[in-house]
């Protein structure tokens, strides 16, 4: 029979590292409580028959918070068979708090002495011998990040289990206390087992009523209890929970003194940087240029490259590796040949000829016998009357605008170049559109099954895939500021600046990990006890950018760049911080209602010390949370991308409900898609994108954010724009009118209203409440709607984008109301006023 192995610590001890490394899993690995929530098992792998539990980092077995309630819960099962206890040598009497406790539980227990490549590099000292004979059970050094210790740590662990080696502690309370336990000890009889009456004696003293209602003592005997506890407590001058915390410091304390020498040699390195980084001044600028540097890496410079190769080269027609100079300066000199068509066409147009007929048949495929016709008409008809087309064309140098005259010959001369084929020109790969399209024809595939593949397929899935690399590059980055230790430190000093709009550190953890995904984001608020604090970190949480967010801050990066990145390297990083002063308005305001008031929460966390990330961690946290967007974009994405199609390609036509032509004149109206756009498009009218096409991609974007990306990718490639510039971000822009106030409410709404789907499912679990689930629902989709409005209705009015008018004035009713709930004071809970008329009264 197997063998069951637990793996219990207090948070940032390295447990789910060393988890990784026993059981070969590839658990994600953070720096903050509440990374574990759920315990997790794996098997060793050097023993298969061995199963290891990775149980969520606690401070003390103390049923307060769920993490607690788990390994608790876990631990007295009596299904573990050994417990490692993993503590983290750094900072030895906090971790001792968690193994005093563990080691009264009545299961064999080895300590893992971890970090100590760490103690090592500070100078300091561990006795592990004498210590492990103060705790009464084996002790084995290691350094989890670096796998050191590990296959000594098992075989101590199997073979304390194999012998159920009970720890043998000579540690003791002072001896009024444990007079008090024996006494209680008597009581409990055999109705607790032997080697658990310590554990469950203590836990009596100190009064605690999920013991008590656990055992079910007869009144007699909590009577007896209770006079033990008042005895000592008047003697103490103190509660009975406080004189144990305090007797068990006491020994800790004895124990570290006899047991550790520490360095005379002053401060460590993490505590040098740590007066810099967690500086009260210094702290929260840090934090601010570190995060615009990671998303301006991520979205401006490195992760833009890569994902031009994903969209135009893998998504598109295709990518030259090799001659581009060559290439693009012929392309340019081909566009400007096209510019001079387009130019004498104009001009052909406006003089009453053809100029129709003359481009279809130019553009036929197999030109017949009347297409040469219509073209030698043309051309002897322009000829005759003289056309001549003007061009303005700018110097690249001085910037100079002069006008080229485009007459019949410098015409005919420019439809006698061919487009240049990138091909020629190097090492040149054809994108996934072009091959499969080729194969689509080549099997003679309907026009319809063409039009799904291609357009509704590729182009939405393709266009979602495309930001893959940005989130890579974004992920990257976070996942070695947070294996550093340096987030942790950001989490303490988000706890100052939070605790006084009425929020805890403890809330920042989750918005941390809403960074790769709303889902893990808003399970994470169960470490927070409170339930006020919880239920507004719930409804807040989620407007921080996610993966899936991330495209829509690029797609809006690039619609307002237009090619120029310099001007707008700042977006990115803007409404990262968009998201988190959304979060802060919203607190200051939500505290101001009775259902949220109150003081927040306390919050304490384990600082741990610096040092490099593991590659292997790194990545590991990158691929988890890329991981979910690829998926996404395997299953959500695809099918909404056909169910898009669908709506955009079947419609009411001439009375018949059906598959509508793509040749017929602006079809795309007469679709359902279009229809329910229309029927919706009042609501964002306000916000500067009131068309059908806007108005859809929003309401798509609740299913699964990243179906905003699709959506876009799907309906410009069927519009007019996409022959005239085929780039999604100039579809995009001109999408929302070429606005840019309209670019940046779109992207404010699209990032602070109600979360996707998968989110929202985790917010009705987490809630346990319909009432509250579609209060936080509502809530975040009002605030976007409300910041859109804002930014689009004040923000177009300085800008002289927008005129004064009836939006304005509510865009203002608006902003008075948000600055109302900002500054009027805080009602006072119920118990707080009475105890001050308590107070005023005596």
């Amino acid at each position: 029979m197997g063998l069951n192995i637990a793996l219990a610590g207090n948070p940032n001890c390295g447990k789910t590292t060393m988890f990784n490394d026993l059981t070969g899993a590839n658990q994600y690995v953070g720096n903050w409580p509440g990374v574990t929530v759920e315990k997790k098992e794996g098997k060793y792998k050097g023993d298969k028959s061995i199963t290891v539990t990775d149980l969520p980092g606690v401070y003390s077995l103390s049923p307060y918070s769920p993490e607690e309630i788990v390994t608790r819960d876990y631990l007295l099962s009596g299904a573990p068979d050994v417990v490692v206890n993993l503590v983290d040598a750094t900072n030895l009497e906090r971790n001792l708090y968690l193994t005093t406790q563990i080691i009264n539980l009545g299961v064999p227990v080895v300590v893992a002495l971890n970090m100590m490549d760490l103690v090592e590099k500070n100078g300091d000292k561990i006795d592990a011998a004498k210590l492990s004979q103060k705790i009464g059970c084996p002790i084995v050094e290691t350094t989890a990040l670096r796998g050191r210790g590990m296959e000594d740590l098992m075989n101590t662990a199997i073979e304390a289990a194999k012998k159920h080696q009970l720890p043998a502690s000579t540690m003791r309370f002072t001896n009024d206390v444990e007079e008090a336990l024996g006494k209680i000890i008597d009581i409990l009889g055999s109705r607790v087992k032997g080697d658990q009456a310590r554990w469950f004696a203590i836990k009596l003293f100190e009064g605690e009523q999920m013991t008590i209602d656990g055992l079910g003592l007869s009144a007699g005997d909590l009577s007896k209890i209770a006079a033990i506890r008042e005895a000592v407590e008047n003697d103490e001058d103190d509660d009975a929970e406080s004189i144990i915390t305090d007797e068990r410091y006491g020994i800790i304390t004895d124990v570290a003194d006899e047991c550790v020498k520490k360095s005379t040699k002053g401060m460590t390195t993490t505590q040098k940087i740590d007066r810099v980084v967690t500086n009260r001044i210094l702290g929260l600028p840090i934090f601010v240029v570190i995060m615009f540097l990671v998303y301006y890496i991520s979205v401006s410079t490195v992760g833009t490259y890569v994902t031009d190769w994903a969209n135009d080269g893998l998504f598109g027609d295709g990518w030259l590796y090799t001659g581009t100079e060559q290439y693009e300066a012929d392309a340019e000199e081909y566009e400007g040949y096209q510019a001079q068509i387009d130019a004498y066409l104009e001009a052909a147009e406006e003089d009453g000829l053809d100029v129709e007929g003359f481009t279809a048949a130019i553009e036929a495929e197999e030109p017949t016998v009347e297409d040469e016709e219509a073209i030698e008409n043309f051309m002897y008809a322009a000829d005759s009357a003289g056309i001549v087309g003007e061009l303005e064309v700018e110097d690249e140098d001085t910037g100079a605008v002069s006008i080229e005259r485009v007459d019949s010959a410098a015409f005919a001369a420019a439809l006698e170049q061919e487009e240049p084929d990138p091909a020629d020109y190097g090492f040149y790969h054809v994108g996934v559109p072009v091959v499969v399209g080729g194969w689509l024809e080549a099997i003679d595939a309907a026009p319809w099954v063409q039009s799904l593949i291609l357009d509704g397929i590729i182009a939405g899935v393709g266009a979602v895939i495309g930001f893959i690399p940005q989130l890579i590059v974004l992920f990257i980055l976070l996942g070695i500021l947070e294996g550093c230790g340096y987030m942790a430190r950001v989490a303490f000093i988000m706890d100052r600046i939070f605790r006084r709009f009425g929020l805890s550190g403890k809330s920042f953890i989750p918005m941390l990990i809403a960074s790769g995904c709303g889902v893990p984001a808003v399970m994470a608020t169960k470490t927070i006890e409170n339930e006020k604090d919880r239920r507004m970190t719930i409804m807040t949480t989620t407007m921080i950018p996610c993966g899936a967010k991330l495209p829509i801050i690029a797609l809006v990066f690039g619609a307002l760049a237009g090619g120029d990145y310099e001007d707008t390297w700042w977006v990115g990083p803007v409404f990262y911080f968009l998201g988190l002063a959304a979060i802060i308005i919203s607190c200051i305001m939500l505290r101001k209602f009775k259902a949220f008031a109150g003081e927040p929460a306390p919050f304490i966390m384990e600082l741990p010390q610096y040092h490099l990330p593991t590659v292997k961690n790194v990545l590991l946290s990158m691929w988890e949370r890329v991981k979910s967007y690829a998926v996404k974009a395997g299953t959500i994405i695809f099918l909404s991308s056909m169910v898009i199609w669908f709506l955009m390609n079947f419609g009411m036509y001439d009375g018949q409900f059906g598959l509508l032509d793509p040749e017929v004149d602006d079809y795309i109206q007469y679709s359902l898609i279009a229809g329910l756009g229309n029927l919706l498009a009042w609501i964002f009218a306000p916000l500067g994108f009131g068309s059908w096409e806007a108005t859809v991609t929003s309401i798509t974007g609740l299913v699964a954010k990243e179906n905003v990306i699709a959506t876009v990718g799907i309906i410009t490639s069927l519009g007019e724009v996409g022959e005239t510039d085929p780039t999604l971000w100039s579809s995009f822009a001109a999408m929302l009118g070429g606005s840019s106030v309209a670019v940046m409410a779109f992207c404010a709404f699209n990032l602070l209203c109600a979360p996707c789907f998968a989110a929202i499912g985790t917010i009705r679990r987490q809630m346990m409440s319909a009432k509250w689930t579609w209060a936080a629902i509502g809530y975040m989709t009002v605030f976007g709607w409300c910041v859109g409005l804002l930014i689009y209705q004040l923000g177009g009015l300085i800008t002289g984008e927008v005129a004064f008018g009836p939006f304005t004035i509510l865009a203002l009713v608006v902003l008075a109301g948000m600055l109302f709930l900002l500054f009027r004071p805080a009602p006072k809970e119920k118990g707080v006023k009475m105890a001050k008329t308590a107070e005023n009264a005596a």
